[in-house]
Formats: C-alpha cells, sequence, structure tokens
C-alpha cells in the first residue's frame, strides 16, 4: 500500500467506529475516500457538494449549532459527522462553519451501507441510539471473566428447585418438627390459604423450645416469627443475599406473583457462591466486642476485587459495600449501648452521603448524627456524645475515617432534638447561602440506620413539604449542582487533573459520578420526592413527568457506565496492593470505552444545561 494510504488506514485504525473494522476492510477502505479542505469560516458540509457523505475531521475544528444558533457539539480530529447519511443522534437542525482550516476525508454513504452490511460491530454503532449506545458500554464493561459467571446474577426462580414445606398455625410445635425432620430442611413457613403468615426455623426449635421453656405441644403460631420477610423469585441472588445481610435472616420465603414457591436460606447460596466475604455482614452481627470488627473489614477490598472480577453491576456492588457498613454501624451501636445501658430517650441514629443513597466505596469517611425525640439534660446528653464517639472511633478503626468536615454524630451540632434539626432545614432552605446549600446536600440524603424511624420520617416529610414547587431554593441547588461539569474540553476531549499527585487523570467521582447525584436530587426536591438513591430517584422523576423517559433512562445508564469504570479502577488498584482511589487515567481505556465515557458526559453537559435554561441560573452565580 502507497505510503499516503497507509498514513491514512492507520489514522482511521485508531478511531472510532473505524477501528472494529477487519484488517481487510480497513486496507480498502482510504481507496473509498475523498479528501476535502475547508477554509476558516466555510459553511460545513460543504455547501458545493451535492452527493452525500461521512466526514472524518483529519486536522481542524468544526462547531456545529442547532436552529437556535446554540452551541450544539464541535468536533476535532478523529470525529465523524454522519448526519447526511440518515442516522441518528443529531439533531435534524444542525449545521456547522469551520472554526479553523479544516482537512476532512469524505467516505460516500453508498460505501459506508457497504461496510455496514460486512461487519455486525459496526453496524451497531450506527444503528444504536445513544441509549443502547450506553446500553451496550455498560454491557461492555462488565464482562465476567472466564470461569467468573457467579449464581449473583441468577434470579431466584432458577435456584429454588423445590417447593416451601408448609405447617398450619394451629399444628404443635411437635408436628412442625416432625414434617421438618421428614422434609430435611432447616425451616417451615406458616402458611394460611398459600400466604406466609411466620416462618420456623431449627434456630427457634432449640433456642425456645429445648434449651427454652416453650412446650413441644404448644401451636406452632407461639415460636414462629411472624410476618416473615419474603422476596420475589424475579429477584437476582444477589438481592436475597443484601436482604438476608440487612434483616440478619437466613430464611426467605420465595414469592411468584403473591404465591408463595420456595425458601431460600443462605446456605444454599454459600454451597453455590465461594466467596466468603459476601458473608462479611453475618460475621460482624456475629462479633462479641469492637475489638474483633476491624479485622472483618480488612476484607472489604478482597470483597469489591471479588465482585468487581465476577461482574456483578456496579449499583448491586455499591449496594454489597453498604450493607456492610451498615451491619458494622448497627453492631457497634448495639454494643455502645451494652455498654453505656439503655438510651435516656428515643433516637434515630441516621446516615448521610454515599452510605444513606446505598452508594459507597470501601473509599469513604463517615457522614452520620442523631435525632432525638426531645430536649435532653446535660447528663443524657453526655450519654449520646460517649455514643456517638464509640460508633465513630469503631468505624474509624475500621477504615471508614473520621469525617474531615466534621459531619458526624460527635459533632453536638449534629446531635439534636428533631425540632432543631426542623429549624436547620427551614433556616437552609429560606437562606440558601454557600454553606447552606453545602449542608443541604449532605443532609438531604439521609436514612435512619437504627433507631426510631419515625422521627426522620417526620423531618423528611417537613423537608419535602418545604422544598416542592419552591422556585427560588430549588434554582440555587441547581446552581450549586451545576459547580461539578463534565470534563469535556473544547474539542470534546478530555479536561484532565495537572496537581502534580495525580496527573493526566480524570476525577471520574466528582467529574462525573457527583453531576448525576446532584441533579438527581434537584429533581427529587422539586416534586417533593422521597426516594434517596440516585438511580431510584432517577425513576421517580421520570415517573413524576418531571424528567422525560429518554432523559431519565440515558442518566441512569450513564451513572452506571461511569460507576463500573470507578468500580473497575478501584478493583485494579487493590490487585496491584494500592490504595483505591477515583482519579482514572484515560489511557487506561480502550478507544471504544473513551468514545462511550464521551457519550456518557454528554448526557450530563446536557442536562445540566437545560437545568441552566430552566432556572436561568446566571443570576445566581
Amino acid at each position: 500500500m502507497e505510503i499516503e494510504l497507509l498514513e491514512i488506514r492507520d489514522f482511521l485504525a485508531r478511531h472510532n467506529p473505524f477501528n472494529v473494522l477487519s484488517a481487510q476492510q480497513l486496507d480498502g477502505l482510504p481507496r473509498l475516500l475523498t479528501v476535502r479542505y475547508i477554509r476558516r469560516g466555510s459553511h460545513f458540509p460543504p455547501v458545493a457538494v451535492t452527493e452525500k457523505f461521512l466526514y472524518v475531521v483529519r486536522s481542524g475544528a468544526i462547531e456545529l449549532r442547532d436552529g437556535q444558533g446554540n452551541l450544539h457539539l464541535k468536533l476535532a480530529e478523529g470525529d465523524y459527522y454522519s448526519n447526511l447519511c440518515q442516522l441518528v443522534d443529531l439533531h435534524p437542525e444542525v449545521s456547522g462553519l469551520a472554526s479553523e482550516d479544516c482537512l476532512l476525508y469524505a467516505l460516500p454513504c453508498e460505501q459506508l451501507a457497504v461496510l455496514r452490511r460486512g461487519s455486525v460491530e459496526f453496524d451497531q454503532l450506527f444503528s444504536q441510539s445513544l441509549r443502547e449506545r450506553l446500553r451496550s458500554a455498560v454491557s461492555s464493561v462488565q464482562t465476567l471473566e472466564p470461569g467468573a459467571l457467579s449464581v449473583l446474577t441468577l434470579p431466584l426462580a432458577d435456584l429454588v428447585k423445590r417447593s416451601a414445606v408448609t405447617v398450619a398455625p394451629h399444628m404443635t410445635v411437635r408436628e412442625a418438627a416432625a414434617i421438618m425432620t421428614r422434609e430435611r430442611v432447616s425451616s417451615a413457613v406458616v402458611a394460611d390459604s398459600d400466604k406466609p403468615i411466620g416462618l420456623i426455623t431449627d434456630s427457634d426449635l432449640r433456642t425456645q423450645c429445648v434449651a427454652g421453656e416453650v412446650s413441644l405441644d404448644a401451636p406452632v403460631s407461639q415460636i414462629m416469627s411472624p410476618q416473615p420477610v419474603t422476596i420475589s423469585d424475579r429477584s437476582s441472588a444477589f438481592d436475597a443475599l443484601l436482604l438476608m445481610s440487612r434483616r440478619h435472616i437466613n430464611h426467605l420465603p420465595v414469592m411468584s406473583d403473591g404465591h408463595l414457591t420456595g425458601v431460600i436460606t443462605s446456605r444454599d447460596l454459600a454451597r453455590r457462591q465461594s466467596t466468603s466475604a459476601l458473608f462479611m455482614s453475618s460475621d460482624i452481627h456475629k462479633a462479641h466486642t469492637r475489638e474483633e470488627l476491624p479485622a472483618i473489614c480488612a476484607r472489604l477490598p478482597e470483597l469489591q476485587l471479588q465482585m468487581s472480577k465476577a461482574g456483578v453491576q456496579a449499583g448491586y456492588l455499591l449496594d454489597a459495600l453498604t450493607a456492610v457498613n451498615d451491619a458494622l454501624g448497627e453492631k457497634l451501636i448495639t454494643l455502645a449501648i451494652a455498654e453505656l445501658g439503655p438510651p435516656p430517650v428515643a433516637f434515630a441514629w441516621v446516615v448521610a452521603g454515599s452510605q444513606a443513597r446505598r452508594e459507597q466505596t470501601i473509599h469513604s469517611d463517615q457522614d452520620n448524627a442523631i435525632i432525638l425525640a426531645e430536649p435532653v439534660s446535660a447528663e443524657q446528653e453526655d450519654y449520646f456524645a460517649r455514643l456517638a464517639a464509640f460508633v465513630s472511633d469503631g468505624l474509624n478503626a475500621c477504615g471508614y475515617v473520621y469525617c474531615p468536615g466534621e459531619v458526624m454524630a460527635t459533632n453536638q451540632k449534629w446531635r439534636q432534638p428533631l425540632a432543631t434539626w426542623q429549624k436547620y432545614f427551614h433556616e437552609w432552605i429560606e437562606h440558601p447561602e454557600p454553606r447552606a446549600l453545602m449542608l443541604a446536600s449532605i443532609f438531604f440524603d439521609m436514612r435512619v440506620l437504627y433507631g426510631d424511624k419515625n422521627l426522620l420520617e417526620r423531618l423528611q416529610a417537613d423537608i419535602l413539604r418545604r422544598t416542592r414547587d419552591n422556585g427560588i431554593f430549588i434554582a440555587y441547588m441547581a446552581a450549586n449542582a451545576l459547580s461539578h461539569r463534565p470534563p469535556l474540553g473544547f474539542f470534546r476531549n478530555f479536561v484532565l487533573v495537572h496537581d502534580g499527585k495525580h496527573d493526566d487523570t480524570l476525577d471520574i467521582k466528582h467529574r462525573g459520578i457527583v453531576p448525576i447525584i446532584d441533579l438527581a436530587r434537584v429533581y427529587a426536591l422539586s416534586k417533593g420526592l422521597p426516594q434517596v438513591n440516585t438511580g431510584q430517584r432517577l425513576q421517580a422523576a421520570v415517573e413524576s413527568g418531571a424528567l422525560s423517559w429518554e432523559m431519565g433512562e440515558n442518566l441512569i445508564d450513564a451513572l452506571e457506565f461511569i460507576a463500573t469504570l470507578r468500580v473497575r479502577h478501584q478493583a485494579a488498584q487493590i490487585l496491584r496492593g494500592l490504595a483505591p482511589d477515583n482519579f482514572l487515567a484515560p489511557d487506561d481505556l480502550s478507544e471504544l470505552e473513551r468514545d462511550h465515557l464521551k457519550d456518557a458526559f454528554a448526557v450530563i453537559k446536557l442536562l445540566q444545561e437545560t437545568l441552566e435554561n430552566r432556572y436561568q441560573l446566571g443570576r445566581f452565580r
């Protein structure tokens, strides 16, 4: 091949979408192209050209604007423009202007069609919408390692192989035990017309009958756990594990369309899944002292690594890591109460931030607080101060470091009666100055970990009543949300960190994930939606009409893709013995992954601009 054609071939082979073509297709591609030169200020596509082409920018820059003159996109070296071939994702009213002298490669649309027919992967890049590309991107980065297919991803319908063993509520304990022995099961569902009303286990028989005082001739309803937690057969095994960990249970009745179909146990899953770190929550629950906990939590990096290698979705992985931290916090609180005695007044220990959203990685600090049911005396205040110190010190010893901003229950400001918390939020909402907005961003994401859930429910009801349709406050929150912009530069290149420590990297958390979290929070508050998890907030925003279905789905997929890149990056660091961080080098991504990341950032940028225009946010800066 002539040297000039070889140079063109090698250039195209480095850039999407041509990098998925076969070597044979790439070898023939340069002879199909026309080279065009347009001067700065010229219209794009060239007006004198009547044929339809796909254009690839070899050098220079082109600005694309919509029918209102708003900048839609900027093309630079390696970018392509395919609108003339009647493809998707470019607005039909977009027109362009060369902002620099440009050298272009033009591929006739009929030749593009031939290439598409010759390569399924190449064709998919053009036929997919942005949403489909993001979905494909998520799948591509969640590919399982050979042999790593995990039971965690399977629906429970595929795992439950036998019907549930049931007993009637009027049966005696002796009769129920005989049935369990005959059926060789460790539990039986107490059912009334196929509806589970209770659950008995081997443990109940031992503790309440053998070692306790309940007679074997007593009705089974006397020892059963009433209103058992159930799960749908469409849920995954991973969902079952998380539910067991949160509720500290080992048996789950499985339901299908309201009917009992079977029971799944932690032992069933343990036999099928060898990653013992998944049962860390159970190990934490069994600990007797605070000193036992750091050794258990030292396995957290291995948990994140193994789940990432197994191809577990980022949302599930973060939920699992959060479940471990939840179990740790609950255990520390119960140990503290055992040492300090019963609390003098009702309280709620709440977690905030990523833990409240169930979006934690192992690279997280503490965000927590206490809501008291009523004002307390100095002596009672001392009790809660010691409780907070016990828990916070325990979390720190287990790797959840103290919050640099002291947003912790150890800070008396965040250990207050419900009425004081209501005053806090009233002040933040009515006077949204910068620090108020920062605190609101943390404490609008809260969840009760231990104690009286009604306290937080009352607080959140008051908060959402004040924020719903509060245009001024929401505008300030929206302006604050725009402080984190996706790192797309002038030519759709990434704006990288240059701080001497993380040079030439992307802060994937603060420039990719946090903007979506902030956007979801704004939409939730504007409609008074109670959801806290980011994905659930976006889904609820779609259902409320605050967000279009397409944009909501795109944001959810963008979040999953970026989060997956983040946890994969951290897993690679853990494998190398490094402390995980959020600084991702674009050079560590494939060309296709970089293009998908640009798609994800473009979705964020579009919604930020939409929000900016809706609230005319220039006046809030």
